[in-house]
C-alpha cells in the first residue's frame, strides 16, 4: 500500500506534466512541504477546471437555446411580414449589427428605446461615479506622494542624526577609554607612591627616626601651622588697634608687653614647627 506522501507526489507530478505539456518542468526543491502545497494547488486547479467546464456547458446550452429562439423569431418574422435579414442592404445590416451590439453591451432585454434610455442613464451614472472615484484616488495619491516625500526627508534627517550620534558616541567612547587608561595609570602610580612612602617610613623608623617626622605627621603639622597662622591674624589686628590708642605709659606698656610675649610665643612655636618640617 502506498504511503500518503507518495500518492500526493504522484498526483503532483501528473498535474505538473499536464500543466507544462511538452515544456520542461521548472526545477524546485522537493520536500514534504512543497509537495503538500503543490498537491493542494492541483486539487484547487482540478476543482476550478470542473467549475469552468460546467460553466462552458451551461453557456453552450444557453447559446443553443438563443439560436433556437432566434431562428423561431426569424421564421415568425418571415411569416408575418415576409422580412429577412438577408434582404437588408449593407448599410441597414451595419445599423442592425450596431444596434444588436449596443443592446448586448448595455445588457438590455431588447432593442427598444424604453430599454436603451435607462441602460444609457445607468451607464452615464456609472461613468460619473467612476470619474468621481478617480478624482478621489488622484487626491489620495497626491496626499500619499506628499507624505512619502516628507517621510523620505525625515528618514534622511534621521539617518544623518544617527550618523552624528554614532560619531559623537565613538568620540566620547575614545575619551572615556583614554580617561580610564589615565585613571588606571594614576591608580598604579598612587599605589607605587604609597608603597614607596611606606617603605621609606619603615627604613627611617628602623634608623631611629622620630615618628613625628613621618609623612602623616608632617601633613598634620602643616595643617596645624596653617591654623596657627590663621589665629595670629586677629592678634596682629588687635595689636595694631592698641598702637592707634592715645599713649598711656603704664597701661600701654603692659598691653604691649603682653602682646609681644603672646606674639613671641606663637612665632617661636611656628619656628619650631618649621624647623621640624625642614628636617
Amino acid at each position: 500500500m502506498e504511503a500518503p506522501g507518495q500518492k500526493e507526489a504522484q498526483v503532483v507530478a501528473a498535474w505538473l506534466k499536464k500543466i507544462f505539456g511538452d515544456h520542461p518542468i521548472p526545477q524546485y526543491e522537493v520536500n514534504p512541504r512543497t509537495t503538500e502545497i503543490l498537491y493542494h494547488l492541483s486539487e484547487r486547479n482540478k476543482a476550478r477546471d470542473r467549475d469552468v467546464s460546467l460553466i462552458i456547458e451551461d453557456l453552450k446550452q444557453k447559446a443553443s437555446e438563443y439560436e433556437s429562439e432566434a431562428k423561431h423569431l426569424q421564421d415568425l418574422l418571415m411569416e408575418s411580414v415576409n422580412f429577412s435579414p438577408a434582404s437588408l442592404s449593407s448599410t441597414s445590416s451595419r445599423y442592425l449589427n450596431a444596434l444588436v451590439d449596443s443592446a448586448m453591451t448595455l445588457e438590455t432585454k431588447d432593442t427598444s428605446l424604453a430599454s436603451f434610455i435607462p441602460a444609457v442613464n445607468d451607464l452615464t451614472s456609472d461613468l460619473f461615479h467612476t470619474k468621481s472615484k478617480n478624482e478621489e484616488i488622484k487626491l489620495e495619491l497626491t496626499k500619499l506622494e506628499k507624505n512619502l516625500t516628507a517621510t523620505l526627508v525625515l528618514e534622511k534627517c534621521l539617518r544623518e542624526d544617527v550618523k552624528k550620534a554614532e560619531l559623537h558616541l565613538f568620540t566620547e567612547r575614545a575619551k572615556v577609554d583614554s580617561r580610564l587608561q589615565n585613571m588606571d595609570f594614576l591608580k598604579a602610580k598612587s599605589e607605587e607612591f604609597r608603597f614607596g612612602i611606606k617603605t621609606a617610613e619603615e627604613q627611617l623608623s628602623a634608623r631611629g627616626m622620630d615618628a613625628s617626622l613621618s609623612h602623616q605627621s608632617l601633613v598634620a603639622l602643616s595643617e596645624k601651622l596653617a591654623e596657627l597662622k590663621r589665629q595670629t591674624i586677629p592678634l596682629k589686628k588687635k595689636l595694631e588697634s592698641y598702637l592707634d590708642l592715645m599713649p598711656n605709659p603704664s597701661l600701654a606698656q603692659v598691653k604691649i608687653e603682653e602682646a609681644k610675649r603672646e606674639l613671641d610665643a606663637i612665632e617661636a612655636e611656628l619656628t619650631k614647627k618649621m624647623d621640624m618640617m625642614g628636617l
